[in-house]
């Protein structure tokens, strides 16, 4: 006949009340890094149509050639007019090239502005290296103020190893403006927020 059941040996509670703590600082922390570093594993590899960005030009110009075009928006209430100085360019693979966008402001208040970017198709951004933007940069600009801000890129060398791009002729830059608070962009109806707090300062 067995013998009685020895109790189970019981824990620490301070201990385990510590690791659940520690376990929940760690999962806090990791939710604040996600961004910064999502955004410079973006950066690095070309994921999700972010460009590359780069520091020097490629020191290899080949033959080939592809056509960039230039998609201008601006998010809905901003009340700016933002365009490329040319709706497509063509360059040879490797080759720097500079390209100028003009920003105006129509509306007949001061506003703060952002732009975002993108590159189509996503397979292209991974080559799309960019060694000057004004994106993700705020700009001021008073009722009626204009400003030319340039775009220096080239496609990397490297697409020619990549077989499954030899059908790659041509690739999209697409930026957006949005009004900017604390830089950050924000949508149309905090847009109109801001708006509205800027006609009504509090004292």
């Amino acid at each position: 006949m067995a013998g009685p059941v020895p109790p189970a040996p019981r824990g620490n509670p301070a201990r385990t009340a510590l690791i659940c703590v520690g376990v929940a600082c760690g999962m806090l922390g990791a939710s604040f890094a996600a961004v910064p570093l999502y955004d410079l594993f973006c950066k690095v590899t070309g994921f999700g149509g972010r460009p590359i960005v780069g520091t020097a030009a490629a020191g290899k110009i080949l033959d080939r050639t592809v056509a960039v075009r230039f998609d201008a928006n601006v998010a809905p209430g901003l009340g700016w007019t933002f365009e490329a100085e040319s709706p497509e360019t063509t360059v040879h693979v490797g080759a720097t090239e500079t390209v100028f966008y003009k920003i105006t402001n129509r509306s007949q208040r001061t506003v703060t502005g952002i732009a975002t970017y993108n590159v189509a198709p996503a397979q292209g951004a991974a080559y799309f290296v960019k060694i000057q933007c004004f994106c993700f940069t705020e700009h001021t600009l008073k009722p009626g103020e204009s400003f030319e801000a340039p775009v220096v890129f080239y496609i990397d060398p490297e697409i020619a190893q990549n077989r499954e791009l030899d059908g790659l002729h041509a690739i999209t830059l697409s930026y957006t403006y949005f009004a900017s608070k604390s830089g950050q962009p924000v949508t149309e109806d905090k847009a109109s927020a801001l708006e509205g707090d800027a006609g009504n300062p509090k004292l």
